[in-house]
């Protein structure tokens, strides 16, 4: 009976956010569906760009590391809290000033070349594509869980639903349905918090720190000094500007609504944190010790909430997967259009939106096809971030700040930092034994460093 009230409790969930995205108008034009006219105010900025972080990842997952990671991964997540204000601060509102400006790839074009920007377009789609993988891995896991479907069904399910209405309004539709669901598992998340502390928890504050203590202990026996410093390394720079994130800066209102937005949003995420390692700490007397992390949270739900209530929680879930994976999709959607395929061809404003449209549905399939070789949601998260750090993230940073950046130190820092992360990464799928997925970064990101120095030095400047 419990299943059957879940299931109708989801399908009235999508049936509202389908509504919802449909009130937020279908794109018309390409400007529309790519960057919403810039003309997003600061609580749709903010909660999108809170509602796309707070995917599986920064939930499901942090909830897991919690469990068997304690006080770790809390100080792992406010490198990302730090990050997030340090753009805020600094970059966020040098990418919203610039002109005519869609995408990261259109940001490098402008400050080195066509090749530069091409390069940068090719890493964000493929960027994209992958953590929308992890993405609809985690919906896999949620679905699969609470209602016993067969993996593929699970996929088809949250990546079918998700991509119907992203490729139907695009960023506005992304956005405001963000918002929505921000609202939402903003409040319910937190609230199982309150739950596990009032009726499942016994031995009070000492109880909680002796359990903290020991997983905080577990994690980092577990892990060389490497592999924490790769990890706050990843979660510092790995998502810093990715695609979803600067499609916001650039569709803000102001410089200031870029500025004020990722800084609230990286206020808020370190709240978020603490309340999702003190779940993962809380579950450790409530959850089997040798549960799979990604588990950890839905079982600690199922274990402590009323059948008729996990419904709730499912939808709350199934929003947190939802709202990052339409951002990436759209991103990488608009990446693809804005710095693959109109360098190459030139599109008027229809052919630009069928396009993006179009991108939008084949990041969904790929995205979908590739959930098998997810190897887990973190791990997931941390491949994606070893790339775009050492690939993206110096040409892009130094490229805001430096007065005369040279075309040949960007593609010389890129090729690098691609073909030392994407070597080190089938290296450790094909030997895990070779060490974590968290390593790579540190000489990865080296390497494309050491690579624009290089060029910077022997490169011309931009012709004008």
């Amino acid at each position: 009976m419990h299943t059957v009230l879940s299931a109708a409790l989801v399908v009235v969930y999508v049936c509202v956010l389908t509504w919802v995205a449909l009130r937020a108008r279908a794109a018309r034009e390409y400007e529309e569906f790519s960057l919403a006219r810039r003309a997003l105010p600061l609580p749709l900025i903010f909660g999108s760009l809170c509602a796309t972080y707070v995917g599986p990842g920064f939930s499901i997952g942090f909830v897991g590391k919690g469990f068997t990671s304690g006080a770790l991964f809390l100080g792992v997540g406010l490198a990302y809290s730090l990050q997030n204000i340090l753009v805020g601060l600094f970059v966020a509102p040098r990418l919203r000033a610039l002109d005519d400006c869609h995408t990261v790839g259109d940001a490098i074009g402008q400050k080195y070349d066509r090749r530069c920007h091409v390069f940068a377009g090719i890493i964000s789609v493929s960027v994209c594509t992958f953590l929308a993988a992890v993405m609809a891995h985690a919906g896999k896991v949620v679905l699969t869980e609470m209602f016993g479907l067969p993996g593929w069904a699970s996929v088809v399910i949250v990546v079918g639903v998700t991509a119907l209405y992203t490729t139907s309004g695009g960023l506005r539709a992304s956005v405001v349905t963000d918002a929505f669901q921000f609202a939402a598992f903003a409040i319910l998340l937190p609230m199982i918090l309150l739950l596990v502390l009032g009726f499942h928890f016994e031995g009070g504050a000492s109880a909680f720190a002796e359990k903290l203590w020991a997983a905080t202990g577990e994690g980092i026996a577990k892990r060389t000094q490497l592999e924490i410093v790769g990890l706050i390394a990843a979660f510092l720079l790995g998502e810093t500007l990715i695609p979803p994130y600067a499609n916001r800066a650039f569709a803000s209102q102001t410089t200031g609504v870029s500025r004020n937005s990722f800084v609230m949003a990286g206020v808020f995420s370190v709240l978020w944190f603490v309340v999702m390692i003190a779940l993962g700490i809380l579950a450790r007397g409530v959850v089997d010790i040798d549960t799979k992390e990604d588990y950890v949270l839905l079982i600690l739900v199922k274990r402590i909430m009323a059948p008729e209530w996990q419904g709730v929680l499912l939808v709350v879930l199934v929003s947190v997967v939802m709202s990052s994976l339409d951002s990436l999709m759209n991103a990488g959607a608009v990446a693809f259009t804005q710095d693959i395929a109109k360098p190459v061809a030139r599109l008027g404003n229809g052919s630009a939106l069928a396009t993006g449209r179009f991108a939008t549905i084949a990041i969904a399939l790929v995205a979908g096809l590739s959930t098998p070789f997810v190897p887990d949601i973190i791990d997931g998260l941390l491949i994606c971030y070893t790339i775009w750090a050492s690939a993206v993230l110096p040409a892009l940073v130094l490229g805001l700040w430096l007065r005369r950046p040279r075309p040949l130190a960007a593609l010389l820092s890129m090729t690098t930092g691609t073909v030392v992360s994407l070597v080190a990464i089938v290296l450790l799928f094909v030997d895990p034994e070779m060490g974590r997925f968290s390593v790579i970064i540190v000489p990865a990101l080296a390497a494309a460093l050491l690579a624009y120095l290089v060029g910077h030095l022997i490169g011309r400047e931009r012709r004008a």
